[in-house]
């Protein structure tokens, strides 16, 4: 008979949530920006990312006339543990859409403008081309409005790549998201040799396009793990980094396994700063696009030569 030291003991209890910390406190989403910006929406038929991936900075961004559009749909092709965008078979690709986008950018008067997309592994090709259009919808319809573009890994495909390189978005944004290790569960379909030739390939087409890639932490990564993707991303020349925390969106995603506390985005910001990008965003509500025209700002003029006091 086995004795008390070797029984496995198993806590029956309920366990307590652990409430969120002060620092990951945001605003409710309220005001009459807030309010306009989701009735223009509404009335193009168009998606944000900031609802449909329930982002805790949507008050803030909205109230200021700032908004991330997801274009192709609603309906991602993959099923990533960690996203809550919806996800099944897509409808076709409505290539009208890119031309609904531009006229709510025009219509906001949007001086930087945020497009990202669901995955669309049943058309990489159209997806690509939707990008492209909606670059050159926004330079007809808004002229003088930056655009930064948060693509999917369209498979590795090159020619869908540089189709969007070649359009020359003043920021080409492709999230890595985790670390190697949790890849399968993190990113489903995804590969992370895959994200680092994307930003590598992205380069080598025209050097001059500004890069950028994001990750989230406490998805059970170690920090050692995180600053290896740093150093990966810093080699394939990506100039932007945001680092924020995963929270869960609902109990059927991927856990989160801690807080990170705020020294720790401050150390890693710093450790990032001297890997050499231009610029790191790094806090606990830090989102792929969230600040984006500062980002922008900061590359575009660490580019120029002007070093930057962080």
């Amino acid at each position: 008979m086995a004795t008390a030291a070797e029984l496995v003991q198993i806590d029956l209890a309920p366990k307590r949530p652990v409430s969120k910390p002060d620092w990951l406190k945001a605003r409710a989403p309220v005001g009459d920006n807030y309010h306009d910006l989701k009735k223009l929406a509404r009335s193009l038929n168009l998606h944000t990312v900031c609802e449909s991936a329930h982002c805790p900075n949507i008050g803030e961004c909205w109230n200021h006339r700032t908004a991330t559009f997801m274009m192709l749909g609603n309906t991602c092709t993959r099923r990533c543990g960690f996203c809550a965008v919806p996800k099944g078979r897509p409808d076709a690709i409505d290539f009208d859409e890119p031309r609904r986008v531009a006229e709510a950018v025009a219509q906001l008067g949007l001086k930087f403008a945020v497009i990202t997309s669901v995955n669309r592994d049943d058309d990489v090709l159209g997806g690509a081309r939707a990008f492209v259009m909606v670059i050159d919808e926004i330079r007809k319809q808004a002229p003088g409005c930056q655009v930064e573009v948060l693509i999917p890994d369209f498979q590795g495909n090159e020619e869908a790549i540089r189709m969007v390189v070649e359009a020359r978005p003043e920021i080409l944004n492709h999230n890595t998201e985790s670390v190697p290790r949790l890849y399968r569960a993190v990113r489903s379909g995804a590969r992370y040799e895959r994200t680092l030739r994307l930003l590598e390939y992205a380069k080598q087409i025209n050097p001059r396009t500004v890069t950028k890639s994001g990750v989230m932490v406490g998805l059970g990564e170690e920090m050692h793990e995180l600053l290896d993707v740093c150093r990966d991303l810093a080699r394939v020349g990506t100039d932007v980094l945001t680092i924020g925390q995963y929270l869960r969106p609902s109990k059927d995603h991927l856990p989160m396994t801690r807080y990170y506390t705020p020294e720790e985005f401050a150390f890693m910001k710093q450790e990032a700063l001297k890997m050499g990008f231009r610029h790191v965003e790094s806090g606990p509500l830090v989102r792929s696009s969230y600040h984006a025209h500062e980002q922008a700002d900061s590359a575009q003029t660490e580019a120029k030569g002007v070093r930057l006091v962080m």
